[in-house]
């Protein structure tokens, strides 16, 4: 690191003016989405959003589960999203009623939908939690005027209790038409649930009492319900709710930025819809927005910033300018506190006017901070710098001066920072994608400190991390022979996913396009949040929304692609087989299980529909304890129901209710194991085989041994199962970058096989795996050769693409690897692009 003169800084800060000044009349700086310049004559009238809101007096009174110790006291927190869940909340104490009940009034504005939670405060802050052990993110409050609104406190962070508790479930619907509302958050008793496609919510685990029962539309397209729900021990509450849509009208934003605002550079609006960058989740640092989901304005020739975006009528809107996200380089009053403005979208076309006063916080003097990046780092990829003040948070994108440079100016919150930790990478992903000089799991990073005087740090990355000196591919000339109509080459995308992710997609699917795919394979994920009781649904952060998917789906069909969704599933609290293992197991549980897997299987065959998917794939290998003679990883019997073929048979009929095109069944290739397959399989259209097979029967096995051995395995193995079952069979291979992956078994030091999937992004690196990506590549090409001479196979997939950055690292991703290159050979062939 290096801190340079003043002159010399002031030679740099005037090479970013230009730099970012020449681009920023197109706002191609990032080419992320923009909201279009405010016309000249701006619509509506001309408002502040300081506009004063009538209020109304709103008593909470909450039940809480045991007496306050001596020297604690309660108070309800509303909480800021935009800024940050946990760093701006507006606290209010609350009086004892009596030893178990306290209230509190609060004047809160008209039409605003408030977040907030309940804190219990003595020598530490101990926020509320669910029943289940989880913290509440926050509880929803709709004000419609003057009301008492009554909650019940489950458990404390530090402590649980035993209570008794039922269940809330039921539809969203819209109002007007009766169709069922996907991605609808439902909450009671800071439970929250997001709406499948059939509308349906399940909140368990509530308890016993009357809470608040809320529905939200993350987008504000609909308007909110509310309504009192009564819980009764170990009962199910049923609650149906009609949604009224909303219409959009035209909101422009004009605002003059301060004197020390480099010129041109990106202003985002960060705010607390889906639109405005709220991802309405818990991401690095307890933040909530995401800076690539943000709009950006368009620069003025008059210096100020402008832009008009289409909101829905009535939607409450908090929002705040910034450079960064809704903490860093957000903007601030000149007292040092943080900025939220807030108003209801009107029913007519409006302009907002403001002005952000600073964008720093205290006397620390901003940080700029300049780096020089490797020349092989890929075109098109943008620098992000990540900040960690305690834990690290949400990478920030940086601003491109040319020739491998990037800076980012900080201006605040650093004032009670001393130093803080920063590291560079690559298209936001850090942890994967890091600068080699902090690439470790637990790195600090590079070391800043705050000063009363402004700084520019030099820094240069000399290499990536799994990108150092990338490798091409060797290709070796084969005769490849053009394949039938209708045969599939492509990828299947990881099914790990991160909001920033939406970006990248586009880029993901233009580097598949260019090896040739005519396939892309996406793999949405629901979270098992709980075992028992079951809880599976989509969480945000975790699993791609509902607009998100559709978003992605819309991307790949506007290349050209055809497009499969194959839905997979998170464990965020333990592995697929720890899941089952640790499962109860009983006739209620399998009950409850094919239930959830039922409506999840529809949720994405509704998806498919909407989106105009061509194929939906189900099962996989984690489901294999629920299929017919289905096994646990220590080899006991799962227990499965002795209906589940009838199961299966059931889910597959009713997925054909809601989806037209083609259903396929994953099933994971086990050598022996295909001899007598399971009677649904007949109810499907095809089988997409798993394929991670051993190739390798010696350790001087050499590429033509892996592509006979392949041979065999599919002549012996695979052909005689198309015969039995008659349907199309697509090889869907994945074999990681790695020593030994040609034996289909890499050791786990446990005497055991490493589950592949953790040699994938962003889980942290396992330096006892060796890097090989030779080996990957050789076995691709043998796996080809073996696919060319039978024409039985109908189709080819790699799977686990990583989308959002090129590594060469020891994953099944073959995102810029040799492997890529080989598919490069080969598809165009197979399809008949190249003769």
């Amino acid at each position: 690191m290096k801190v340079p003169s003043s002159t010399t800084r002031r030679i740099v800060i005037a090479a970013l003016v230009l730099a970012v000044s020449s681009q920023a009349c197109t706002l191609s700086l990032f080419n992320t989405p923009t909201v279009p310049g405010a016309p000249t004559n701006t619509p509506g009238p001309i408002l502040p959003t300081n506009t004063p809101h009538p209020v109304a007096q709103t008593n909470f009174i909450t039940t809480i589960p045991e007496p306050l110790q001596p020297g604690e006291t309660l108070t309800i927190a509303v909480l800021d999203e935009v800024t940050g869940l946990p760093l701006n909340p507006t606290t209010y104490p609350m009086t004892a009623r009596d030893p178990l009940t306290y209230t509190a009034t609060l004047p809160l504005a008209f039409q605003t939908m408030v977040k907030y939670r309940y804190i219990k405060r003595s020598s530490q802050q101990v926020v509320e939690d669910t029943t289940k052990g989880t913290a509440i993110r926050y509880r929803l409050y709709y004000v419609a005027g003057p009301a008492d609104v009554t909650d019940i406190v489950a458990d404390w962070g530090d402590k649980s209790y035993a209570r008794p508790t039922g269940t809330i479930q039921g539809q969203v619907f819209n109002a007007d038409t009766g169709s069922p509302l996907p991605n609808i958050m439902v909450t009671a008793g800071g439970i929250q649930y997001l709406t499948d496609s059939t509308g349906r919510f399940e909140l368990t685990g509530v308890p016993v009492g009357t809470h608040n029962l809320v529905s939200y539309s993350l987008d504000g397209n609909y308007r909110p319900f509310q309504q009192g729900a009564v819980v009764a021990d170990a009962k199910v509450t049923q609650v149906d709710m009609h949604l009224a849509p909303t219409r959009l009208v035209n909101i422009s934003f004009i605002v003059s930025v301060p004197s020390e605002t480099v010129p041109g550079v990106p202003v985002r609006i960060a705010g607390n819809i889906l639109q405005l960058g709220n991802t309405f989740a818990d991401l690095q640092g307890s933040l909530s927005t995401n800076t690539d989901r943000m709009p950006i304005l368009s620069l003025q020739a008059d210096g100020r910033y402008a832009g008009t975006m289409s909101l829905p009528v009535g939607t409450h809107i908090q929002y705040k300018y910034t450079l960064g996200d809704g903490f860093w380089n957000a903007e601030h009053k000149k007292d040092g506190q943080w900025v939220l403005r807030d108003f209801i979208v009107p029913e007519q076309d409006v302009t907002f006017q403001d002005s952000v006063e600073t964008w720093i916080s205290g006397n620390s003097s901003p940080i700029l901070f300049e780096v020089n990046v490797p020349s092989a780092t890929p075109v098109g990829d943008i620098i992000y710098i990540q900040f960690k003040p305690s834990g690290w948070t949400e990478p920030i994108p940086m601003w491109p001066l040319g020739n491998n440079r990037w800076a980012y100016q900080l201006y605040g919150p650093i004032n009670t920072l001393g130093s803080f930790g920063y590291r560079y990478c690559r298209n936001g992903q850090c942890g994967s994608t890091d600068d080699l000089e902090t690439a470790s799991a637990n790195t600090n990073g590079r070391q800043a400190i705050t000063s009363l005087t402004m700084q520019d740090i030099q820094d240069t990355v000399n290499a990536w991390k799994w990108f150092e000196n990338p490798e091409p591919g060797t290709l070796v000339g084969n005769n490849v022979t053009r394949r039938a109509d209708g045969f599939v080459a492509g990828v299947e995308f990881q099914p790990t996913y991160r909001p920033n992710w939406s970006y990248y997609i586009p880029q993901g699917l233009s580097n598949t396009q260019a090896f040739g795919s005519n396939q892309v394979v996406f793999t949405p994920t629901w979270t098992y949040s709980s075992i028992s009781p079951l809880t599976f649904a989509t969480m945000p952060g975790q699993d791609p929304l509902w607009i998100d998917s559709a978003i992605m789906l819309s991307q790949a069909k506007s290349l050209g692609l055809k497009v499969a969704i194959f839905p997979s599933v998170n464990f965020p609290n333990a592995s697929s087989s720890s899941f089952w293992l640790n499962a109860p197991r009983d006739a209620q549980w399998w009950q409850t299980w094919f239930a959830r897997y039922r409506a999840f299987a529809t949720h994405y065959a509704d998806l498919a529909t909407q989106s105009g998917s061509q194929t939906l794939i189900l099962g996989g290998d984690w489901i294999a304890p629920a299929l017919p003679g289905g096994k646990l990883s220590d080899g006991s019997p799962s227990n499965a129901p002795a209906d589940v073929e009838a199961q299966w048979k059931s889910i597959i009929a009713e997925v054909r209710t809601h989806f037209n095109g083609k259903v396929y069944w994953a099933l994971p290739f086990v050598e022996g194991g295909l001899a007598t397959p399971f009677t649904f399989l007949q109810d499907v259209d095809g089988i997409y085989l798993l394929w991670s097979a051993k190739v390798a029967t010696s350790q001087t096995a050499t590429k033509t041994d892996y592509a006979n051995e392949a041979g065999r395995l599919l002549d012996n193995e695979v052909a005689p199962l198309t015969t039995v079952v008659n349907k199309p069979v697509i090889l869907a291979v994945s074999y990681p970058s790695a020593v030994g992956a040609a034996t289909g078994c890499i050791a786990n030091g446990q005497g055991g096989c490493l589950d592949i999937s953790t040699l994938s992004r962003p889980n942290p690196d396992n330096e006892t795996v060796s890097l090989s990506l030779q080996t990957q590549a050789d076995i691709y090409e043998a796996m080809l050769i073996a696919v060319n001479g039978r024409p039985w196979i109908a189709g080819f997939i790699s799977r686990g693409y990583y989308p959002p950055a090129a590594l060469q690292d020891k994953s099944t991703s073959i995102h810029n690897k040799p492997a890529a290159d080989i598919l490069w050979y080969w598809f165009p062939r197979f399809l008949g692009n190249i003769q």
